[in-house]
């Protein structure tokens, strides 16, 4: 659960005596192998505030790894977990461009940091008092933001966009479940009828159960699916209701919306299988993407694609061979291509892919990809490189 800040340490961590104390415990390594030394001589020199100085450098460090530009700020375990990467807020601030706005579960600033880049007005309100001193603190001398104590169910403005991220932990586990988010996402829409809504919530959700009239998009980083925004119809396009939006961190941004067509042939396999980014199938624009790149698909019920070239920038398996999947056949022809590191990746089958290597006792020096898949109720297998 981490260190439970109080407003008294985010007073001193913000003060120049915890600056300068932060500095001080940021030399340390604070590995496990050096933990109780470090320990040791934080107590000592600091006392009572060792644990949110050692907390905060930790957290830090953590943070450099998802948010840019905030080697200063402060944060809570839990703050933290749920702050959407930087690069993902500054997406969805670019959309949000010139209009007000306001984060009614804003924690500790990540997304009003953003929205303050390209928004004339933000407004940042939430319940926890620790987490708005904490936004004061990371916001700095912000001119365009405010910040609030309020309750994200009871409206506090007019006229602006209302930006939500319900928390995804329901009994200390993550959930699924709309009605269990916090606060509950059917409660949050019923209190703002009417209003330019984009929220945030989890990509797992089920979004054909969820009934939502306007746009759902799905945003992925550097490979990794990050978070699904609802977005309400006065903020997208009348003819896009989905829409996956592919990030990386060297500041690429693609985009698919099923407002593309998605006719694609029915044909044998290709010379190449192509595994779309989880925004792509999460969303549900795999045939909009394979249409886009001359692309089919390995089965109509499977997100692999297969073709004869692979669009530009995506990772590519070129297929040698299919084989029987048969572990007895897998392991011998495996052997016979003097197979080493073997990558194996899975879809529609429920096959542990660690389990099945071990099993498949490779002992050569040749590398392989492994694809595993479900054609036509079929296992099947593609050996690949």
């Amino acid at each position: 659960m981490g260190y439970r800040f109080g407003r008294e340490d985010v007073v001193f961590l913000a003060s120049a005596s915890g600056c300068a104390a932060l500095a001080e415990v940021d030399r340390l390594e604070l590995t496990p192998a050096t933990h109780l030394r470090d320990m040791e001589r934080v107590r000592r020199e600091f006392g009572e505030r060792s644990a949110a100085l050692v907390e905060t450098v930790r957290l830090r460090r953590r943070a450099a790894a998802k948010l840019v530009d905030t080697g200063q700020w402060l944060f809570t375990d839990d703050a933290l977990q749920q702050a959407t990467p930087t690069l993902v807020a500054r997406h969805r601030a670019a959309r949000l461009s010139g209009r007000a706005v306001h984060d009614v579960t804003c924690s500790i600033g990540a997304e009003l940091a953003e929205l303050a880049r390209t928004c004339p007005s933000v407004l940042g309100s939430d319940l926890d008092d620790v987490r708005l001193s904490m936004a004061a603190h990371n916001l700095g001398a912000s001119r365009n933001v405010l910040l609030a104590k309020a309750d994200a169910l009871v409206p506090t403005s007019t006229g602006t966009v209302v930006i939500a991220d319900p928390a995804r932990r329901a009994d200390g586990r993550r959930t699924h479940d709309p009605a269990k988010l916090q606060p509950p996402l059917p409660d949050l829409l019923a209190a703002y009828p009417g209003r330019d809504l984009a929220v945030k919530c989890a990509p797992g959700l089920d979004f054909d159960r969820l009934n939502w009239p306007g746009e759902i998009e799905v945003v992925s980083l550097d490979g990794a699916v990050r978070e699904a925004c609802l977005w309400s119809p006065g903020l997208s396009d009348s003819d896009i209701t989905r829409r996956a939006t592919v990030l990386t961190s060297g500041g690429e941004s693609v985009t698919y919306t099923d407002a593309a067509p998605d006719d694609i042939p029915e044909q044998p396999p290709g010379e190449w299988i192509v595994d779309p980014d989880g925004a792509i199938v999460r969303a549900g624009l795999v045939r909009h993407y394979a249409a886009e790149y001359g692309l089919w698909q390995l089965d109509p019920q499977i997100a692999y694609l297969t073709g004869d070239t692979v669009p530009h920038g995506v990772r590519g398996f070129r297929i040698l061979d299919r084989l029987e999947f048969r572990e007895k056949t897998l392991r011998q022809e495996l052997a016979r291509r003097n197979c080493g590191a073997l990558e194996i990746r899975i879809r529609g089958l429920d096959i542990d892919p660690d389990a099945l290597r071990k099993r498949l006792k490779l002992r050569g020096t040749t590398p392989y990809t492994l694809i595993l898949t479900r054609l036509s109720r079929t296992a099947a297998a593609f050996l690949c490189t």
